[in-house]
């Protein structure tokens, strides 16, 4: 079942290079909660946003790819009018996906330590510490980015080989912890994780979601790990604005 569904969510994706109102079957337009504010509902929702975009001559990557539950994540790119890094979700009912979130970035240049925002690893595998790593990220994501409690990063961040894809970081781990102390001329965060949403894990890599400010705007951020002997190994992310409501097509929120 985990294999078809992440063939359809595949087929979905790259529908956005054709158009094809096809690859939207997957959806359960019945049940289906759309929960990026700026898309419509439904299918129908997704033929007429998969036909506009199909006039830019998109490209779609799908980089990694996995499973957990009912769930099926994606880690992509995206080429339509401006090249973007997006995380996707979806919540499956059988076949059929009704549920859908994602987080998207405009692409940057890679970091100073030469690593881009989709390079790296993509092998899963370890997939019996499936729940102890999700628990190690939980766990992470409370100390350290919501309590910001950067003295534990040794806890759970590797010592030697850490890889990080984040386009103003380093693999220097000091790199991590200063930005995460950095404040405002107010003395408030810089950067401000205020809410865990949802841990997402298949074996040694685990996608977080969470909702905070960074720079005083209201944010998504996804981050999505590897892990290695119960350690931090790896670090990709997208942060992305959560527009106005006044803006939305859909009255589902973004998180």
């Amino acid at each position: 079942m985990n294999t078809l569904r992440k063939q359809s969510i595949n087929d979905l994706l790259k529908g956005i290079e054709t158009g094809d109102p096809e690859s939207v079957r997957v959806v359960d337009q019945e049940q289906y909660i759309q929960h990026n504010p700026l898309t419509k509902e439904g299918d129908v929702g997704l033929a007429e946003l998969f036909a506009r975009l199909a006039k830019t001559n998109p490209r779609v990557e799908i980089i990694r790819i996995f499973s957990d539950g009912d769930f099926v994540f994606a880690h992509t790119e995206y080429d339509f009018s401006s090249e973007k890094i997006c995380f996707e979700v979806f919540r499956f009912e059988g076949e059929r996906t009704v549920e859908h979130w994602d987080n998207l970035q405009l692409k940057q240049a890679p970091n100073a330590s030469g690593h881009s925002m989709i390079d790296g690893e993509t092998q899963v595998k370890d997939q019996d510490q499936t729940e102890s790593n999700r628990q190690c990220i939980n766990a992470f994501v409370k100390d350290v980015l919501i309590e910001r409690n950067t003295n534990a990063l040794p806890d759970y961040v590797a010592a030697a080989g850490y890889v990080e894809h984040n386009p103003a970081l380093t693999d220097d781990i000091k790199a991590l912890n200063t930005a995460l102390l950095d404040t405002e001329a107010d003395g408030s965060p810089r950067i401000h994780y205020q809410q865990h949403h949802r841990t997402l894990a298949d074996g040694n890599f685990v996608l977080s979601v969470c909702e905070g400010y960074r720079e005083g705007i209201h944010s998504a951020f996804y981050d999505l790990f590897r892990l290695d002997n119960g350690l931090i190994i790896e670090h990709w992310d997208t942060v992305e604005t959560v527009p106005p409501r006044a803006d939305w097509n859909n009255l589902n929120g973004k998180f």
